[in-house]
């Protein structure tokens, strides 16, 4: 019998990597993942899915480094496996440029991708506007196929991609919206907070604010290799359907309709990047809202809660950089469950 009681709220990619950590790592747990959305329609079902990483100020680096490189090393065992087209996840090479030369000129993730490299005068030929670039391969993730699939690998027996074992999590899966921690005090031991922008209300953090992006999905067979402009407004990234290009960072904007002039200035950067998208048929429009903050909280406290002390882990605010982090944040908030755990007295284990 399980005998700990662990509620997972949030369904995106940050909330179902969590509670696939958790639910396999502690397996005495009866783990709950708890959501008022699930995929389609999450945040993290329109994401370009591309992994790299913005530095965020206040962390250390050697955190930041451990979290990138514990997702890719994750996501790579995935890419090479037969589950690949499954899940979404698949290798991408090619080219981050930059108008002006940054002043860090290799990323603290540049040793996690694979073959990075500065690109030569001739290649950035084609990019007459840039005066330098970053040349490597590194993993898109797909979440439309990737949540689906950690929701399967979540509830049922699923053989690991990186073990070839076999690991039944047995987790919950409940579509409910939870408007307070309060509600969840009486029926859970721990509660993992994975709510993204919705932390504001449920937590009352007012640290954490949208970016809003608007992104097209476009028929393009003949790109084979991703293009980004170091200032990560213009991207253009080949998939496994189709190609994303993008992009805006429209910070506060909570607009969730397409906009037309957005729309057009994708398709002119875009076009300057690639001529070729000109050609290409546009398949879609979306819009979506980062949960952006100054730095991504993982941490754990303790709440008072209806007269109960609960433990409360948080692992939101990632912004755009979820996809990337995930699986990396995720295992350090399975550390801050486990140090929950240890900390509990011992008759609620039992």
């Amino acid at each position: 019998m399980k005998s700990v009681r662990v509620v997972v709220v949030g369904a995106g990619v940050i909330g179902f990597s969590t509670a696939v950590c958790v639910a396999e790592a502690l397996p005495f747990c009866s783990v709950t993942l708890l959501a008022d959305k699930f995929s389609p329609d999450t945040t993290s079902d329109g994401a370009a899915g591309i992994m790299f990483a913005a530095q965020f100020p206040d962390i250390p680096l050697e955190r930041q480094r451990r979290w990138f490189k514990n997702s890719f090393d994750h996501l790579l065992a995935i890419a090479q496996s037969q589950h690949s087209p499954e899940a979404g996840v698949m290798l991408s090479s090619g080219w981050q440029i930059f108008k002006d030369v940054p002043a860090d000129k290799k990323p603290f993730w540049s040793e996690s991708v694979i073959g990075f490299r500065v690109m030569t005068d001739s290649e950035l030929k084609r990019f007459p506007e840039h005066k330098f670039g970053q040349a490597y391969t590194t993993i898109k993730c797909e979440c439309s196929n990737y949540l689906p699939w950690l929701e399967k690998r979540f509830v049922f027996h699923v053989k690991l991609a990186c073990s070839g074992q076999t690991v039944k999590a047995g987790g919950l899966v409940e579509q409910r919206k939870v408007n307070s921690l309060q509600e969840l005090s009486n029926s859970y031991d721990v509660i993992v907070n994975c709510s993204g922008l919705g932390s504001k209300l449920l937590v009352g953090d007012n640290k954490v604010y949208p970016v809003r992006g608007q992104v097209l999905k476009v028929e393009a067979p003949w790109l084979q290799h991703f293009i980004r402009d170091g200032d990560g407004k213009t991207y253009i990234y080949p998939g496994m359907h189709c190609v994303t290009i993008g992009g805006t960072r429209q910070e506060g904007d909570r607009r969730l309709h397409v906009d037309e002039g957005d729309t057009k200035g994708i398709l002119e950067r875009c076009s300057g990047l690639e001529p070729s998208i000109g050609k290409a048929k546009v398949l879609g429009e979306w819009v979506g809202l980062r949960p952006s903050r100054r730095n991504p909280r993982v941490e754990r406290e303790v709440v008072q809660l209806q007269g109960r002390r609960v433990p409360v882990v948080h692992n939101y605010g990632h912004g755009g950089s979820g996809v990337t982090l995930a699986w990396g944040t995720a295992l350090d908030a399975l550390g801050l469950v486990r140090q929950c755990l240890h900390e509990m007295p011992r008759q609620a284990k039992l």
